[in-house]
């Protein structure tokens, strides 16, 4: 009898293996807003300096990481920038840099944005108790603006999630990899492998990408209602 791909997600291994690839996602996506977010924060408020220099700089790096899409990154930090600086990388590692890199970028415009958004006369005030610019920004502009940071930077994390589906192609063992191989093992002993194991993968994406929609949805709704409240 010609085993069906229901049973082979029932095997403990390779229910094991699948979940082992969701984990390896699932970490460097962590480790890259770890990463990335300290530093989007910090490029956001270097954003609002008066520096037309610094500022051009920044929003080049922005819109660079913008336009070039993320597989065309992915191949650049794994194939490409190695190999012309002599250097041996795991994927792992290039993965979590190229998308802290990308995350930073992301968190500096989504920083910028909610800094500008504090009502210019409550900076004023700010200035008129004495307070110099770095003040301003602890004690004014980051409070203020920190409710409309928090849930464009869940949207992204779900974003980074979903992106590591990209990680099979620079030889990371991420869960698609892991299904991709199992599927290749059982493709003449479990013909319908692909539709399950595909199914699973996508309910596991579900399951850590959904709480963190519904989180970041609840959150925007509590600042409109504050705004117009």
């Amino acid at each position: 009898m010609v085993p069906s791909g229901i049973e082979l997600l029932l095997d403990p291994t390779i229910l094991g293996r699948l979940l082992g690839g969701l984990w390896v996602s699932v970490r460097i996506a962590v480790l890259s807003l770890l990463v990335g977010i300290p530093l989007g924060i910090v490029l956001g408020a270097l954003r609002l300096l008066p520096s037309r220099i610094v500022r051009t700089v920044l929003r080049l790096y922005l819109e660079f990481f913008r336009i070039i899409p993320t597989l065309v990154l992915l191949f650049l930090f794994y194939y490409i920038l190695p190999r012309e600086l002599g250097l041996q990388v795991g994927g792992e590692t290039i993965a979590v840099v190229a998308f802290a890199l990308w995350v930073a970028a992301e968190i500096s415009d989504v920083v910028r944005g909610a800094l500008v958004s504090v009502p210019t006369h409550q900076v004023d005030a700010g200035r008129a108790l004495g307070l110099n610019a770095l003040q301003q920004l602890r004690y004014v502009r980051i409070p203020q603006s920190i409710v409309l940071m928090v849930p464009a930077t869940i949207n992204l994390a779900t974003r980074v999630i979903k992106t590591t589906s990209l990680l099979l192609l620079i030889s990371v063992l991420d869960v698609v990899s892991v299904g991709q191989q199992i599927m290749e093992a059982n493709r003449d002993t479990a013909p319908d492998a692909p539709f399950w194991i595909y199914l699973f993968i996508f309910v596991l994406y579900f399951v850590v990408c959904w709480p963190l929609a519904m989180f970041a949805s609840r959150l925007e709704r509590r600042t409109k209602e504050r705004t117009h409240g």
